[in-house]
């Protein structure tokens, strides 16, 4: 009987403790898009001087402002169609696993106010193509469906 009382007090310890819990976490925070920089990466004004640089996990759209690389074929249209998805807009950004990548830059999957997911909409319409890279997975089957869909129906840069 005592060990039952145990477990009840301990269950309800925990019920409790939940339901006090800040509801800060909970809060979807939105940022506002102040520059794009190209098809996957984008800068947000994060309330610091500086903002905070963002790369998109899990796509990668053909370069247009590499230091030593041309721009690549479907480049621009892939960073123009970014910029009139962003301009003006607000993001919110789910992480994976990694946040940071080597060149300091924010990593994550990018939501609009609207719903719109920006990494698989560009996918979607053909502007990217998976770049996945561990331990960043969390979308990568989604992913992987909609750029065989995109090459399938010769969308964006897999047109003829």
């Amino acid at each position: 009987m005592l060990r039952f009382i145990q477990q009840y007090v301990f269950i309800i310890f925990l019920i409790l403790s939940y339901s006090f819990h800040s509801t800060e976490d909970n809060v979807i925070e939105f940022f506002e898009v102040t520059k794009v920089v190209d098809g996957d990466t984008f800068w947000i004004d994060d309330g610091t001087k500086k903002g905070q640089k963002i790369r998109l996990i899990g796509v990668n759209t053909p370069e247009t402002r590499h230091p030593q690389k041309p721009v690549e074929y479907y480049g621009r249209e892939a960073s123009n169609y970014v910029n009139s998805r962003l301009k003006g807009k607000k993001v919110r950004l789910e992480y994976d696993v990694d946040r940071i990548d080597r060149y300091g830059r924010t990593l994550a999957y990018v939501f609009l106010e609207d719903g719109l997911f920006l990494n698989a909409d560009l996918l979607k319409n053909g502007y990217a193509q998976v770049m996945t890279v561990p331990p960043n997975v969390k979308y990568s089957e989604m992913f992987l469906k909609l750029e065989r869909k995109a090459r399938g129906n010769k969308m964006g840069l897999w047109g003829e």
